[in-house]
């Protein structure tokens, strides 16, 4: 099974993600419609790209949110034009995309950024999301301080460009150092305005922390939601959303205090065919959370 950190590996790709509504009044008014990661979908893609964005749009989905961009593939081997008119053939939008930033983080690589910012543009996203931070730029406090500043600068040239910066998290940021962790580090040395979170529900969980705690704790900052569910059996999978251990009900009544604009179902492993999966998460959340 291809898990994604071995993908991101494999693949020299930072990504990830997942995302979920507010409360039934907030998600109503800001979050009516429902996203999905495509890495979700990172087996099937290579084989049909078109075909299973028609598939994703057939299963209820109104956005998607991209993974895996380069100036060379494109998204998904379409170039950002081509892929911007499939997405609008299909009555889609991807507010947000997920871009590996390990270079500009670690060596400042300002072209890469550009390149990202430039094909971001090209499709009418509103988010550049840093997915996944490399072992090697998280090592201590003062590595998470170097990349809080570099998230920020990043923050600044997005907002230059008319667009939102946010960092996608893992589980790995609530490791401690001294009396922080690598998560507050990130939320304390970075502009609120330039940077803001997309909560991964799943791994927040995981790592032992309440999500609700971090949303009174850091009003406004989440604006987006990656949403997939704990696997009640083995925590360390997946499943369709309202079949797993994590109760989502609860959260989403904290929507309005997060400042939740957009839900992104993911999912990183199947035991059912994965457009049935989709299809069954899409449900639940649109009939249960918003």
């Amino acid at each position: 099974m291809t898990t994604r950190r071995s993908f991101l590996q494999q693949a020299g790709l930072l990504t990830a993600g997942i995302l979920i509504a507010p409360s039934c009044m907030v998600a109503k008014a800001d979050t009516k419609n429902i996203g999905i990661q495509l890495y979700t979908l990172r087996e099937e893609l290579p084989k049909d790209a078109k075909g299973v964005i028609g598939k994703v749009a057939q299963a209820g989905y109104s956005e998607v949110e991209t993974f895996g961009y380069s100036k060379e593939r494109g998204f998904f081997g379409m170039q950002p034009k081509e892929f911007a008119a499939l997405l609008k053939q299909h009555n889609l939008t991807a507010p947000s995309g997920h871009f590996g930033l390990d270079s500009y983080i670690g060596e400042g690589n300002e072209e890469e950024l550009k390149s990202y910012i430039d094909g971001a543009k090209e499709v009418d996203m509103k988010y550049i999301i840093a997915p996944y931070l490399g072992q090697q730029l998280r090592q201590s406090a003062s590595d998470y301080q170097r990349v809080a500043e570099r998230l920020s600068q990043a923050g600044e040239a997005c907002k230059a460009a008319g667009l939102q910066f946010a960092y996608h998290n893992h589980d790995f940021e609530f490791q401690k150092f001294g009396d922080k962790t690598g998560y507050e580090i990130l939320l304390s040395e970075t502009d609120p305005e330039l940077v803001k979170f997309e909560v991964d529900l799943y791994w927040v969980v995981r790592a032992g922390l309440d999500p609700v705690e971090l949303f009174k704790k850091n009003p406004g900052r989440y604006e987006l939601w990656h949403v997939k569910d704990m696997d009640k059996a083995d925590p360390k999978l997946n499943t369709e959303i309202g079949s797993g251990s994590i109760n989502y009900k609860q959260i989403f009544e904290s929507a309005k205090v997060a400042g939740v604009k957009h839900i992104i179902v993911e999912q990183e492993n199947f035991a059912m065919d994965p457009f049935q999966s989709i299809a069954q998460s899409y449900t639940y959340v649109k009939e249960n959370l918003i």
